[in-house]
Order: structure tokens, then sequence, then C-alpha cells
């Protein structure tokens, strides 16, 4: 077997099963541990998987503060947006996440467009401070600068007594078998909160958000209403997500 494919197939193993064991791969491949040592050696300088002891695991996202992640992946996160947006309905009450993706739907939300929206990003709050038709409710509690949005028991207790009938979840890594997560216990918490109070709960996710994996569990897969992804996303790599989530929308 060539190098390059079995790279290919490491990457696969690494969706399929959240983890590669070196020792394993080489017993099923026939070749010696020491190659496929070496075959993560060189994934790993790529960019393309994290070493561990013993094997690999998913990457997991950089995560650079709030104001750094606004101009990446600009492009994508306003289709993404727009898509999100196609999704309300005039009179609902739609829950925004914080974060730049969703801080798009904010911008692009039609002036005359009656909802009401609920946030606990400040943010997100700020960029609907001119919108004619959109009533805003802020969720206070304690501030989470990375994400600038607010979190524990204040937080908690105040989103417990609102029913949205959309939450647009945003978080910064998805694997199929990791889940959703992002890198903060309890900005988790409180999203998983969120989705547990809303009707409905879609997933906005950039192409470098897939097949990654952060510390803190949101969510898995199945779990959400549907993931929301850029068009140009290779249908192989969808596969193992469509086959947990069959509402997969391209945008």
């Amino acid at each position: 077997m060539l190098t390059s494919q079995r790279k290919t197939l490491i990457l696969d193993l690494l969706r399929r099963d959240g983890q590669v064991i070196a020792k394993r791969v080489a017993e099923d491949l026939s070749v010696s541990e020491d190659t496929i040592r070496r075959d993560l050696r060189e994934m790993a300088a790529e960019g393309l998987l994290k070493r561990v002891h013993g094997g690999a695991m998913p990457l997991s996202p950089e995560l650079p503060d709030f104001s750094t992640r606004k101009d990446v992946s600009r492009d994508a996160k306003q289709r993404l947006a727009a898509k999100a947006i196609g999704l309300i309905k005039p009179g609902q009450m739609v829950f925004l996440d914080g974060g730049t993706t969703t801080a798009e739907i904010a911008r692009q939300l039609p002036r005359g467009l009656s909802i009401t929206i609920v946030t606990h990003s400040p943010t997100i709050a700020a960029e609907l401070e001119h919108h004619p038709s959109a009533e805003v409710i802020l969720i206070g509690g304690k501030l989470y600068k990375h994400s600038m949005v607010a979190v524990g028991a204040v937080a908690m207790a105040a989103i417990s007594q609102l029913r949205p009938d959309l939450f647009f979840l945003g978080v910064t890594a998805a694997h199929p078998v990791h889940g959703l997560s992002t890198g903060d216990f309890e900005e988790a918490a409180i999203k998983r909160h969120i989705a547990g109070c809303a009707i409905e709960t879609y997933v906005l996710l950039t192409a470098d958000k897939l097949d990654r994996a952060s510390a803190c569990q949101v969510l898995p897969v199945a779990s959400v209403s549907g993931l929301i992804v850029p068009d140009d996303i290779d249908e192989a790599q969808l596969a193992p997500y469509r086959s947990l989530n069959g509402a997969i929308l391209s945008a």
C-alpha cells in the first residue's frame, strides 16, 4: 500500500472511530508500527491530526479571541447566515448564540422581519441596535470574554423561563464521534441548556470546524435538528455526519 493510501485510510479511521491506535493499524495493514508512527508524525506536521502516545486524535482547533475571529472565513459565514435566516418565520422567538458566525445572522436579518431575538451575547445584541422590527432580550450573567457571552447560574435561570422556536448554536469543532464541542466547560453547559429549552437547534459550521474536537462536548451530532455547512464541502467528508443527522443544509 502506498503512503498516500495509508494516510487516507488513517484519516477515515480517525473520522469513524475518533482515534487511531498505531499498533492496531499496523497489524491491520501488515506493516511495521514504526511505519505507521512515521505516517502519523508526517500527518501531524501537515496539520491533519494530533499525535498522542500510541496513536493519534482529531485536531483541537485554535481558539483566537473574538475580535481576531471576525475576519476568518467571512464569506462562508455570510452564506451560512443567509441560509439560517431562511429558516426563521415572522413572530418567532430566536435564540442567537455568541460568535462571529451568528453575528452575521444578526447583521443580515431583513429589516421588515418582526421577531424576538434572545441572546446572551452583548455583541450580538449591539448588532440589532438599529433593527426596526426585532425585539431584543439580552440574558445577563458572568461574562466569558473569549466568546463574549454570559454564562453561569444567573444566565441559566433566565434561559429556563424561555422556550425559543429556534436556537442557532455556535461551536468550535464538530466530529462524528466526539460530537459538537467547545473549549470551555461553562460555555458548553450554557449552550447545552439553551438547546434543551429550544424547540429546534441548528448548528452553523465553517469547513475548518469539521472533523475536529475541542475539550468540552456540547451535544452529539444526532441531538440537533440540523447542520448548516458550506456547499463546497466534499460529500465523502459529510457522509459520517449524514449517517447521524439527515438534516444537513448546504449554503
